[in-house]
């Protein structure tokens, strides 16, 4: 029988071992659990997930004040992820074709958009024809340039912010390039979404028709960002 743990400290002070009552061998396929009693030892094939929630019984989790449009929060692997819905609006974009250019300025009508969001770190955006209620609505490729067919963004040299409240914004006041997926982002101009956006220049909606699908929110909750 295992002697157990002995403390470190001066053997006049007269503290005993701390027995060792249970252990957990991680094998490739399976948990193994050995329960260490006086006269015998029990071994059983246990659940990861259930050794991850008894340990985590002793973990507090926050998300703190979230911001205002926050439609769900996901703690991940990579770490917490706030997904934020913004409604249907006018943005004023700048397009940097060329390095050494002017940029191209665009006044432009967009859809509702869904960004998830992590610290400092660039987001993951999708369209939304509107406020998302339930697992099962569709959401739909971003008309926007710069994000790849994921819908993770490439940030370039921008830099985000940690208050992830102000990511959206954000992500619309970088200069854009004709970077990332840029095919199969409208109905009407599906080699490129500049051609859409020099169509929508100047107008005041945007046609939810021309939105190609993408899936669905649920698809996004269960790993867009993991």
């Amino acid at each position: 029988m295992n002697e157990g743990f002995k403390w470190a400290i001066p053997e006049a002070l007269e503290v005993g071992t701390d027995p060792l009552r249970l252990r957990l061998d991680f094998h490739d396929q399976a948990v193994v659990m050995h329960v260490l009693e006086k006269m015998a030892t029990t071994v059983k094939i246990v659940s990861a997930m259930d050794v991850a929630h008894a340990l985590a019984q002793q973990l507090s989790f926050s998300s703190g004040i979230l911001p205002k449009e926050t439609l769900w929060w996901t703690n991940t692997s990579g770490g917490p992820v706030v997904a934020i819905w913004q409604e249907p609006k006018i943005h004023r974009l700048a397009l940097q074709e060329q390095a050494l250019g002017e940029p191209l300025r665009f006044k432009l009508p967009m859809p509702g958009l869904i960004f998830l969001c992590r610290p400092g770190q660039a987001p993951w955006v999708y369209a939304a024809k509107r406020r998302p209620t339930k697992p099962k609505d569709l959401v739909y490729r971003a008309p926007l340039c710069n994000v790849f067919e994921d819908g993770r963004v490439c940030p370039g040299s921008h830099k985000f912010p940690l208050d992830v409240g102000q990511i959206p914004d954000s992500f619309f006041r970088s200069f854009f390039s004709a970077t990332a997926d840029l095919r199969n982002r409208s109905q009407q101009f599906p080699d490129t979404v500049v051609k859409l956006w020099k169509f929508l220049d100047g107008k005041t909606t945007y046609n939810m028709k021309d939105l190609v699908k993408h899936g669905t929110v649920q698809d996004l909750m269960q790993g867009a960002s993991r």
